[in-house]
């Protein structure tokens, strides 16, 4: 049994690689924290002359954002990669291992958690756990991505086993108050450094403990959060100080008071106060057994309704009470999840012993097996589809490789879709770069680099052709808005949604559109055609025979259009 746990629990740091394997590039939420994680490692961090160097090679003084963000994260994982990143010689190589840190740390807690969610309900529930857990898309595709939630739900998992483990032990042994302050402590930390919604799940929480467990308010709950908000406030107003050079800052109230205070989170879009319930549980959970079976069983068993209850019932009311802010994303809730699978586990692993006593046990442990296997399918194909969300790093990462460079120095220009979709320091060339040390000889080590980068966002110098005309290449979603004379050498398909097809409907293949643009002979080896020539061919296998004629197609559109400059290049053989 001991090899079985073990492969069980093993399927969820697999799955994390898988997914970064699979999805390797970044979007717009994750740009601050795996853009500082390059700044700090390629440039490292300046013992003097501090602001000009920042200026001179750190990405966030050109783009600080809306609101500052803590730089505490990206430290952290540049000191756990830097002893690594030496093995990989390129940007994306070292992206990817940065990612996958990311990813091992959060696969390890998420494990740790479930050998408390073994201690407090048996053997069964933590094999259940793992299968529920491993087979979620969200948290497994999310765990190694650099958004400050992830960074929070390393330490909100790490509080949750706390917790857990103070269930597991009896009442007259003193480690559990001690489990409960450490509980309550990183939970509070994660609040105070990461993301400022923990607050309440740090209240729920306390709450929860004053009134049915007993603890002690003055011995335990104000003494953890004095002291995860000491370690916390210390930690960032320290670190972010620096960084940001501005003395004092503390970057999670300044995008608390931006967001919420002011309002302006739901410049960002408005939802139901329902949403978190109807829609972002439902969808984060995936399995719908989880929640529609396997909790309630849970609740209504004797033997594991405390247990349960225990954490379902701040969590919930941390997930009730965050429903009332306007703008609501499942990565806000996301926290809580961990948590409600391993209610879920004991309810299934209740259902799974009880197999052999009843025909609706039976029944039911057989739609526990379907469900998982269902999930794990699920997941794989929204994997698929999500990875073709990043048409901007394909669309650099094909720049870097396939097109040869006009001239000694190259200038290159993203636009919003290429910079929101993918596009990071890791993946651009290397070749020739330096870091600034010296603001007078500023302009000699960029004369020295292959390639130079440009993201201007002024629209005034956008339509000025003087500003165009400097550029080799240009990444652009909207060709027509490039001015000057330029070429199509490549066009980035990406996701464009998909359809419901009935019986007897054609569908359209992307995979013609996608042979025809770009170099022929190597597009087999574009991740978008192999997604597309694979889903055709299933289409082809199983539409009619097993489906009835009843298919759901993926559409791909081009997304971004690699543009050469005409002018700038000699011209081609006709």
């Amino acid at each position: 049994m001991a090899k079985l746990e073990l492969l069980v629990y093993l399927l969820i740091p697999t799955f994390v690689l898988i997914h970064l394997f699979v999805s390797p590039y970044t979007k717009v939420e994750e740009s601050f924290n795996i853009q500082a994680i390059h700044d700090i490692l390629f440039h490292s961090i300046p013992t003097k002359n501090v602001a000009q160097f920042f200026d001179a090679n750190y990405d966030h003084v050109s783009f600080p954002g809306s609101v500052p963000r803590t730089f505490v994260g990206a430290l952290a994982l540049s000191a756990l990669a830097r002893p690594l990143i030496l093995v990989f010689d390129d940007g994306v190589g070292s992206q990817f291992l940065v990612r996958a840190v990311l990813g091992a740390l959060n696969s390890w807690l998420l494990i740790a958690f479930g050998q408390s969610v073994q201690r407090n309900f048996g053997l069964g529930a933590g094999i259940w756990y793992a299968l529920f857990q491993a087979s979620q898309f969200h948290v497994i595709y999310y765990a190694s991505r650099t958004l400050p939630n992830m960074f929070a739900f390393s330490l909100s998992t790490f509080a949750l086993r706390s917790l857990l483990n103070a269930y597991a032990v009896s009442w007259n042994i003193d480690s559990v108050s001690q489990s409960y302050r450490m509980c309550l402590a990183f939970m509070t930390l994660a609040g105070v450094v990461f993301r400022s919604e923990l607050a309440i799940l740090v209240g729920t929480l306390s709450l929860y403990l004053l009134i049915f467990r007993r603890v002690s308010l003055f011995n335990v709950i104000i003494p953890a959060g004095i002291i995860g908000a000491t370690i916390g406030l210390f930690s960032t107003v320290a670190v972010d100080s620096f960084f940001w050079q501005s003395i004092p800052i503390w970057p999670e109230w300044t995008a608390f008071y931006y967001n919420t205070i002011l309002g302006h989170s739901a410049d960002w879009g408005v939802s139901p106060w329902h949403y978190y319930f109807a829609n972002a549980l439902p969808r984060l959970m995936l399995n719908p057994l989880t929640y529609l079976v396997c909790i309630p069983v849970s609740v209504l068993n004797a033997a594991t309704r405390r247990r349960g209850l225990d954490l379902l019932v701040p969590l919930l009311g941390f997930v009730g009470l965050y429903s009332f802010l306007p703008h609501k994303e499942w990565r806000f809730i996301v926290y809580v999840i961990p948590g409600l699978t391993a209610v879920a586990a004991s309810g299934a692993a209740w259902i799974w012993t009880r197999r052999a006593k009843s025909v609706v046990y039976a029944v039911l442990s057989l739609a526990l097996v379907a469900s998982v296997l269902v999930s794990f399918v699920a997941s794989i194909a929204l994997l698929a589809i999500s990875s073709l969300n990043y048409p901007g790093g394909e669309g650099l990462y094909e720049l870097n490789n396939h097109i040869e460079p006009s001239g000694l120095q190259n200038l290159v220009y993203f636009d919003n879709l290429a910079c929101q979709t993918g596009v990071t320091r890791f993946l651009e060339n290397h070749e020739g770069t330096g870091t600034i040390y010296d603001v007078l000889e500023a302009q000699d080590t960029i004369n020295k680099r292959r390639w130079i980068y440009d993201k201007t966002e002024d629209p005034e110098a956008l339509l000025d052709p003087m500003f165009w005309d400097k550029f080799d290449f240009v990444l652009a979603e909207r060709p027509e808005k490039v001015i000057g004379q330029w070429g199509v050498v490549h066009v980035v398909y990406g996701f464009g949604g998909v359809k419901v097809m009935k019986p007897g409907e054609k569908s359209g293949s992307p995979v013609e559109a996608l042979d025809v643009v770009g170099w022929e002979d190597e597009v087999s080896h574009y991740w978008t055609a192999k997604v597309a020539r694979l889903w055709k061919s299933l289409e082809g296998t199983i539409r009619d025979p097993l489906l009835r004629g009843w298919w759901v197609e993926v559409r791909m559109e081009p997304k971004i259009r690699i543009l050469e400059n005409r002018m700038r290049s000699p011209p081609e053989p006709l």
